[in-house]
């Protein structure tokens, strides 16, 4: 099992530059690249979109890769030879219109940053085989911390599960009992009406009958359990398992209603309820794996 949530690093060198490669993911149904290059080098997007997708299935994955240079590396330059040409043309054409020519500092740095060269970025034919191994050493470390919170999820989740299968148990103990509850109940009722009618009477039955067959829960706790055992079989797989957990999910969710509605029973009634809790509980955290 993996988390939906990582972030990996790594840095590898082109030429006099370091490129940094930041891969990081939120929760997302599908997966969703976002991926942000150097100028010029968007030609290298499909490949490393390519090498995400070999690891990851789902989430909102941004991947950044940025240049810095070594000191001096990246900063624009200028020629002085250049420089000094131009001071002398100006020079010249002041001399030639009989003006006097005074070079100041603003001048200079006026002409030195008209001329200035910037700095010469590595291609991207230049910088592929390094974005490659840094987004690979980056992802290695992104899929890490995926796989470490996503073994805390699935012990989360068998703990909770645990407790599900708990509450179901107890809804099956006590199931059986509802019916003879309510014939009781019914007997009493019509006592305390001044209706003595014997336990056997053909009325009773029918009506004891009719109750029985109304909250009978024995087919939604038998789908029940096996929805639990698939959930169980689920989380110790590999793949995808955040899909597929929602869809068995509310499977589970459907049975429990059914039984909440048909029970007619305070203890089943009350541990319909902490199922429902567990299952929401759960629902939350699946939506973080992937």
């Amino acid at each position: 099992m993996k988390s939906m949530t990582g972030y990996g690093r790594a840095v590898a060198a082109v030429g006099n530059y370091t490129l940094t490669v930041q891969v990081s993911s939120v929760n997302r149904k599908t997966l969703d690249l976002a991926i942000r290059l150097p100028d010029k080098w968007d030609s290298l997007e499909a490949a490393v979109g390519e090498q995400v997708r070999r690891v990851a299935l789902r989430g909102r994955i941004s991947v950044t890769a940025e240049l810095t240079g070594a000191p001096g590396a990246n900063v624009a330059t200028w020629d002085d030879a250049e420089i000094s040409a131009t001071l002398d043309r100006l020079a010249a054409l002041a001399s030639l219109r009989g003006v006097t020519f005074e070079p100041t500092a603003e001048l200079l740095w006026s002409v030195a940053s008209g001329q200035r060269k910037a700095a010469v970025i590595p291609t991207a034919e230049a910088g592929a085989a390094a974005l490659s191994e840094a987004v690979g050493e980056a992802l290695k470390a992104f899929v890490a911390m995926r796989t470490q919170e996503g073994s805390a999820l699935l012990k989360d989740f068998l703990a909770r599960l645990q407790i599900l299968q708990e509450h179901v148990a107890a809804v099956a103990a006590r199931a059986p009992g509802v019916t003879a509850g309510y014939r009781e109940q019914l007997l009493q009722k019509l006592r305390q009406a001044g209706l003595e009618l014997n336990v056997e009477d053909e009325r009773v039955l029918k009506e004891v009958a009719l109750f029985a067959d109304r909250c009978d829960v024995t087919e939604e706790l038998t789908r029940l359990r096996s929805h639990l055992d698939q959930f169980e079989k689920l989380l110790k797989s590999d793949g995808e398992i955040g899909r597929k957990s929602e869809f068995i999910l509310q499977e589970i969710g459907r049975e429990v209603n059914t039984i909440g509605s048909k029970a007619n029973d305070l203890t089943i009634s009350r541990a319909v309820i902490e199922l429902k809790n567990e299952l929401e509980r759960i629902r939350e955290q699946i939506a973080n794996v992937e």
